[in-house]
């Protein structure tokens, strides 16, 4: 048997988060995401690129929603997101995040030469701001 083709990316990711105003406010109002679609007190789901960010409050992702066959998958404690943003637009993030009151955990250089910008959302999760070359691509 063959084997089929290498997906192409990652679809979606998910963060866990305990307050969907909060999340909304951060993933929309500071990063600039776009909500697709928002359900009360489950889930608010942004776009981003060609992936979507899917924040959920995880307790309520221990029971079945809405009738939809999917697995349960709820979390406990922080997580990570990692954005990708081009190497000459990382100033930028770093001064925006700063103008939005978000304090900056920490910006580095890696080995490679890749910058990294890290802060923290609402719920705690790790959110990084990086340059696609950390990981050798070219995007």
């Amino acid at each position: 048997m063959t084997h089929p083709a290498t997906p192409k990316g990652v679809l979606e990711a998910a963060v866990y988060v305990d307050d969907l105003d909060a999340a909304e406010r951060f993933y929309a109002g500071v990063v600039g995401l776009t909500v697709i679609t928002r359900k009360d007190p489950r889930h608010v789901f942004f776009a981003c690129g060609e992936s979507v960010v899917l924040a959920f409050v995880a307790e309520e992702t221990l029971t079945p929603g809405d009738g939809i066959p999917v697995p349960l998958h709820g979390a406990k404690g922080p997580g990570h997101i990692c954005f990708n943003v081009p190497g000459d637009e990382m100033d930028g993030w770093a001064a925006h995040l700063l103008a939005k009151g978000i304090e900056i955990e920490a910006d580095f250089h890696w080995p490679n030469g890749a910058r990294s910008v890290y802060v923290r959302d609402p719920a705690g999760n790790s959110v990084e701001f990086a340059e696609p070359k950390l990981w050798g691509l070219n995007t």
